[in-house]
């Protein structure tokens, strides 16, 4: 485990005490909380932030005010403690400043967030996934697990997310980490059907971890994907989450078949009702040899999605991020540890969880050399791959970025079932690239036109320029 230095130990002290005087009276201390958060930040590097936050809870009758309230008057306050306390103190006021040192030494990405998968293993065999049956499984040994995070944690990286397979199959292995580590936030993509009152208590127990559950729509759209009798599975777990007060939120895979429902506004005032806090989209990506590019969302779909999305973010009580068509916040692709990287149960580390090709693998290397190799040092020297925000990846949206990369810097794909050549990935992915290219570019003219008033100041001197 890293130690603080005594600096970031008197900033964690301060901060803390700020949090339980929030705690007294939230409503009424919120913008008091703001003020002392910007004196700690003395570098400026979540100003930008803070000042967001400020403007969205100034209006006690927005959503965004709703969903803060909801974490003090639904969560057990012992947990959200544990939340805030290793999100804000952990996570952003230390772990960003270590990132920027770390970076700056070195020339290279550091990750806000790791990605590993512990195991291979799933009880389910969802379409179109690249996950390994169950008995076929790989797994990370528990050494190999703690030392990721020991280093990350020296980096700054203290956000840890599972996938897999699925993740809970160690479940005992989830909950003996998150007290190794108890100064890090865990959450994980779960299918949720290993969920019971046992699991509930260990999530009570450490307070540390948090499930994103794997949901696809209603019960059809679940259950056609998922198998039959897993919404109902997932409808059980998301209900003894919420009677025991524990935070959860939901992971959406949206496809051909489901767009119009994940999107639609009767889908998410359910998953509210339901006591999710969170939500985060992707996209369907065409990965492995099993992969149904039917699935793939058309490019209607995914405009859809975009301006669904970004109406719930202004209207309802829950965090909504999409992988994809929030890339305009983010200056686009967000991997090869520019934010965050992939680790999967073979120790192969990879740019992305959608991109399996890695130069590196854990047991050889470490952390910082893998952010140093050739394929990583590719997205840190090609990022953004699109001038248009909402066309940020090198695989589904600007064919040929992924090949040259993977080629160039020698990488080989780490497909757990069969090695796939990169231009035979790649081609997968021509025709709605194609299709997506006029939609995204008159989405993106839009959103710098909705954006010059208030923004000039900022992209008049950036790469990025208005045109």
């Amino acid at each position: 485990m890293s130690e603080f230095t005594t600096k970031e130990s008197l900033k964690s002290f301060g901060v803390k005490h700020i949090l339980n005087f929030l705690d007294k009276d939230p409503e009424k201390n919120v913008p008091k909380i703001l003020d002392a958060l910007e004196r700690f930040d003395s570098k400026g590097i979540i100003s930008s932030q803070l000042e967001t936050v400020r403007q969205v809870l100034s209006d006690q009758n927005s959503n965004w005010y709703q969903l803060v309230k909801k974490l003090y008057n639904e969560l057990d306050t012992e947990v959200r403690k544990k939340m805030f306390e290793n999100f804000i103190i952990n996570t952003v006021i230390i772990g960003l400043v270590r990132q920027e040192k770390t970076k700056e030494e070195n020339g290279c990405n550091v990750p806000w967030a790791i990605l590993l998968d512990p195991t291979s293993a799933c009880n389910l065999h969802c379409k179109g996934c690249w996950a390994a049956e169950y008995g076929n499984k790989m797994n990370l040994t528990l050494e190999e697990w703690d030392s990721i995070i020991t280093q990350g944690k020296e980096m700054g990286t203290f956000m840890y997310i599972y996938s897999g397979g699925e993740p809970t199959v160690r479940k005992d292995d989830i909950f003996h980490i998150c007290e190794m580590h108890s100064d890090c936030m865990f959450l994980a993509f779960t299918n949720a059907t290993l969920i019971d009152e046992e699991f509930a208590d260990k999530m009570m127990h450490v307070k540390n971890f948090i499930p994103a559950i794997s949901v696809e729509g209603f019960g059809d759209a679940t259950d056609f994907r998922r198998g039959q009798g897993t919404y109902e599975k997932i409808l059980r777990a998301m209900n003894i989450l919420k009677k025991s007060h524990l935070p959860f939120g939901i992971s959406c895979c949206y496809t051909s078949k489901n767009a119009e429902v994940i999107g639609s506004e009767e889908y998410i005032d359910d998953m509210v009702a339901k006591g999710a806090l969170f939500a985060w989209f992707f996209t369907y990506m065409p990965v492995g040899k099993d992969a149904v590019t039917e699935l793939m969302a058309t490019a209607e779909q995914r405009k859809y999605m975009y301006h669904q999305i970004r109406e719930f973010r202004n209207t309802k009580p829950l965090f909504t991020m999409d992988f994809w068509n929030d890339g305009e916040y983010v200056d686009g692709c967000i991997a090869g540890g520019r934010c965050y990287c992939h680790i999967n149960a073979n120790g192969d580390i990879e740019p992305c969880a959608f991109i399996h090709y890695s130069d590196s693998n854990i047991r050889e290397k470490t952390l910082l050399e893998a952010y140093k190799s050739p394929l990583f040092m590719a997205y840190h020297d090609n990022q953004p791959f699109n001038s248009n925000m909402l066309r940020p990846c090198p695989l589904l949206d600007n064919p040929g970025r992924l090949t040259q990369m993977v080629e160039q810097s020698g990488a080989q794909s780490t497909d757990m079932e069969s090695p796939e050549d990169v231009h035979t990935l790649a081609e997968r992915c021509i025709a709605s690239a194609k299709q997506w290219a006029p939609v995204a570019d008159e989405l993106w003219i839009n959103s710098l036109d909705g954006q010059k008033t208030a923004c000039a100041g900022c992209y008049a001197n950036c790469k990025y320029q208005y045109k």
